[in-house]
């Protein structure tokens, strides 16, 4: 690749990032290509679908959220652990709108090389901290979705009050989720692509 390409695509990533970060994933392609001053032509020769863009700009995330998983899964304290991976993933979507819409999306490769991966580690999480009776007994992978439909509230303020008040709303929710506590209703099956609704 051409000085001159490689810099255009560095360029793209970055705008990208940018306004997914600030605006979520209904970012026009126009809209990336206008602010990275390159040609939407340019763009789709680099990026030939959306999602190829988005998988691109966020790779750097997806890796930081399974590397927190990986860690969290060799952890010898399976509570702390778990509350590892709740506050890193609600810091990350706090800090960056974009990265929750992308890792909630709906593209096939998502679901197949990153997410599946990522909701079985997390999964396994959940088993170890309730096998030690750490973590309530109740609780279902699937409430991760409600902690981040909770978490994504926060958009659309500045970051440094969404990160203050996503550390706050953690805390609550990590302590409702402790063994001990009352009993919940039932848990409810609900998909990742409801954060995005």
């Amino acid at each position: 690749m051409r000085a001159d390409a490689r810099e255009n695509r560095a360029r793209v990533l970055t705008v990208a990032r940018e306004l997914f970060a600030e605006r979520g994933l209904d970012v026009p392609m126009a809209a990336i290509a206008r602010r990275a001053g390159v040609g939407v032509a340019t763009l789709y020769r680099r990026f030939p679908t959306k999602e190829a863009l988005v998988m691109e700009a966020f790779t750097e995330q997806f890796a930081v959220c399974q590397g927190v998983i990986d860690e969290a899964l060799t952890d010898p304290d399976p509570w702390r652990g778990f509350r590892t991976v709740i506050e890193q993933v609600c810091l990350l979507q706090a800090c960056d709108r974009g990265f929750t819409a992308a890792f909630t999306a709906s593209f096939p490769d998502l679901h197949s090389e990153v997410r599946d991966r990522t909701w079985a580690g997390f999964s396994a999480l959940v088993q170890r901290a309730k096998d030690s009776g750490q973590l309530r007994a109740d609780f279902s992978p699937h409430d991760l979705t409600l902690v981040l439909m909770a978490n994504g509230g926060l958009a659309g303020v500045p970051v440094e009050v969404a990160v203050a008040a996503s550390k706050r709303l953690v805390a609550y929710l990590l302590e409702a989720f402790r063994a001990g506590t009352d009993a919940l209703p039932p848990a409810v099956p609900l998909s990742l692509d409801l954060v995005l609704s």
